[in-house]
């Protein structure tokens, strides 16, 4: 078992974190598209169905448009990336507590995704590491796979 635990713990964590930029970024990305495309159903969608309290339908569907928009490209890039993980926290708050609280593990994944990506950061496969490396910032969070001997799991 040990063996295998070495294995996986070669696999880079910087390739993990490209590839959930990637996944959660494609997930808000096409929510935007589809908005932008469509856009009188999903003001009426803002309107009749989502019903999110104390805020304008048509300013709420222009918000999102734009952060499912501009922060799903940034997190693509790997650019501004624990900046760009806040709006989608706060949208998925919003979601989950007005809009559909039944989906509430799609969003749990959608903010485990997205809570790796505010706590280590973009990865060495990113524009945020390339600015880093050049300003002299780059520093390493702890590897967990380094420990020689822990609990297996």
């Amino acid at each position: 078992m040990d063996a295998i635990r070495q294995r996986l713990c070669r696999v880079p964590l910087s390739l993990l974190q490209l590839i959930m930029r990637i996944a959660i970024g494609s997930v808000f990305f096409n929510a935007g598209l589809l908005k932008y495309r469509s856009w009188e159903i999903t003001v009426l969608l803002f309107r009749d169905e989502y019903k999110v309290p104390w805020v304008d339908p048509r300013l709420l569907a222009r918000m999102a448009t734009f952060n499912e928009l501009a922060f799903s490209t940034l997190l693509f890039l790997g650019l501004a990336t624990r900046l760009a993980t806040l709006p989608f926290l706060g949208m998925i708050v919003v979601i989950q507590t007005f809009v559909y609280p039944e989906a509430w593990i799609e969003h749990l994944v959608w903010t485990s995704i997205l809570l790796l990506l505010l706590t280590r950061g973009a990865g060495a496969l990113s524009v945020d590491h390339l600015i880093a490396r050049r300003l002299g910032l780059t520093r390493p969070c702890s590897d967990p796979c380094s420990a020689v001997a822990g609990p297996p799991g």
